[in-house]
């Protein structure tokens, strides 16, 4: 039923995009800017709320608890793990913004400061790391920790609506209710990965543009997208544990290798400078941004990126958490909150101190028009900002490398979810599922190019977002409920041992008595 149900669903959207791109982009947008405009306090306290929980479960009594039974160990080591889900959770998205989200706030800087001034330039790095960093991560945390507690340590099916049977209860969570949930989320998910797997296509094909002078036609988009599909369904096909793990780790290699370099060759002092007061910057006022709209002025900005930026987060929640909770058997807690929260979020700090301060340092002092370009033309930023450092070109095909590479493996960790999701909560999907998945991904994704629905359909993806984090924040209340009852359970099992040990003792002191008797 969630197999058909969100097949058929899809298909009218995919039909809509096809026959009516104009029409579907205006009803989008619509709809988009009335959730926002309605509801961003919403979002704002919803993602701000995820991820203090996720810290109170990380420090409180329920931190030692881990996914999975007590003498299970991590399938994965530190590495893997923290490539698997890095690659999964925004991997390509930082290659892409890590320049040009921090020149485009520089050009039109939040809170009423004039664009291109130093001021502007504080701003933009400190919510360049405010978009990247901890809270996109608590939501990520929050379902992917519901996820791996009710799948492996409760025993449950891997679905979203399975995290609610403490909650609603069994009969409900297995009757409509339960199947609308799984339905929204193979939707969501579905439509993320048609979106993004249309857009990298996109952003590959003005890289070898770039590069070799290649026009960016329909044409080589339809290469572009042939040949990446049946590379992300060879590392779909493998499993797990070869082409995704394996991918992974070589997207990580591949960006320390570009991280480094543009640290060495470009402004390396003031890279250094700009991470340490952009981090002190970015702590002293989280709260602050966290909660910042703007009723006074009606202001623009905030629904534009960062409510923007919290709709796509929460939208690609099903997708992310759900591939995150499938590798993070084994680990406490306490160890996965803080591993998928900080470690993430750190790298993601590094990445735009690197990436966003050497584009910084290119515009003020050596006025090389980046900000212009990347407002232009976001695929454009980084390369002409890896132009200016030495073996540019070099560095450049590096680059591309690296977005084909975190392109294949957020699609194939894609594959494999809406594999699980739509054949009820299954560890290891059938390769007939994962390929039937892909392949559909991919004809969404080139009939959308060629008619150009692509925005409308990325559009609707995020305004599945609002009904999402109310169904984020009932995940919150039902996994509290259950580690408050394993904790009386435990408990409960602890004093009925304590007192079996009493009463045994009690005896060997009595029957000496009764022997001398």
């Amino acid at each position: 039923m969630v197999f058909m149900v969100s097949f058929l669903i899809i298909l009218l959207f995919v039909l809509w995009g096809a026959l009516a791109p104009e029409q579907l982009a205006k009803t989008a947008d619509r709809v988009l800017e009335f959730s926002i405009g309605s509801f961003g306090w919403f979002y704002l306290m919803t993602t701000l709320g995820l991820l203090i929980f996720s810290f109170y479960l990380a420090f409180s009594k329920h931190g030692q608890v881990k996914l999975g039974s007590d003498d299970d160990e991590p399938e994965y080591s530190n590495l893997s793990w923290f490539a698997m889900l890095f690659s999964a959770g925004m991997g390509i998205g930082l290659v892409f913004w890590g320049a040009s989200e921090p020149l485009s706030h520089y050009m039109t800087p939040p809170e009423g400061v004039e664009g291109g001034t130093p001021q502007a330039a504080r701003l933009a790095m400190r919510y360049s790391f405010f978009h990247w960093g901890l809270h996109p991560w608590g939501v990520y945390t929050l379902i992917s920790l519901a996820l791996a507690y009710f799948q492996f340590r409760k025993g449950y099916r891997g679905l979203i609506s399975m995290t609610f049977v403490p909650l609603l209860g069994e009969k409900i969570v297995k009757g409509f209710l339960g199947k609308s949930i799984d339905i929204l989320a193979v939707i969501a998910t579905a439509f993320g990965v048609a979106t993004s797997l249309g857009l990298g296509t996109l952003q590959i094909g003005g890289g070898l543009h770039h590069l070799f002078g290649i026009q960016n036609t329909l044409t080589t988009q339809a290469v572009i997208i042939s040949v990446v599909t049946v590379l992300f369904l060879l590392s779909a096909t493998t499993g797990l544990d070869k082409g995704i793990k394996l991918l992974s780790n070589i997207n990580l290699i591949i960006a320390v290798t570009l991280l480094v370099f543009v640290l060495l060759a470009g402004p390396t002092s003031f890279i250094f400078d700009t991470f340490t007061s952009t981090l002190g910057d970015y702590l002293q006022n989280l709260v602050v941004m966290s909660l910042r709209m703007t009723p006074f002025t009606q202001g623009t900005w905030v629904g534009n990126w960062t409510l923007f930026y919290w709709s796509w987060w929460i939208a690609w929640a099903p997708f992310v958490g759900t591939f995150i909770a499938r590798v993070s058997r084994g680990r406490t807690i306490k160890e996965f909150v803080l591993g998928v929260l900080l470690v993430p979020s750190a790298f993601g700090f590094i990445w735009f101190s690197v990436f966003g301060g050497t584009g910084l340092n290119i515009e003020m002092f050596k006025l090389a028009g980046l900000a212009k370009s990347a407002q232009e033309d976001v695929t454009t930023a980084l390369f002409f900002m890896l132009e200016q450092l030495p073996l540019g070109m070099l560095i450049a095909a590096l680059a591309t490398l690296l977005i084909i590479t975190f392109f294949v493996t957020s699609a194939d960790s894609a594959t494999f979810v809406l594999g699980m999701l739509s054949t009820k909560g299954t560890l290891n999907p059938s390769n007939k599922v994962k390929l039937t998945w892909g392949i559909l991904q991919s004809l969404i994704a080139l009939t959308l190019l060629i008619s150009g629905g692509l925005s409308g359909l990325q559009t609707a993806s995020i305004v599945a977002a609002l009904p999402f984090a109310v169904i984020m924040l009932g995940m919150c209340v039902s996994l509290l409920k259950a580690l408050n009852g394993e904790d009386k359970e435990r408990k409960h099992r602890e004093r009925e041992t304590r007192q079996f040990i009493e009463k045994m003792r009690a005896k060997e002191n009595i029957e000496p008595t009764n022997s001398n008797g």
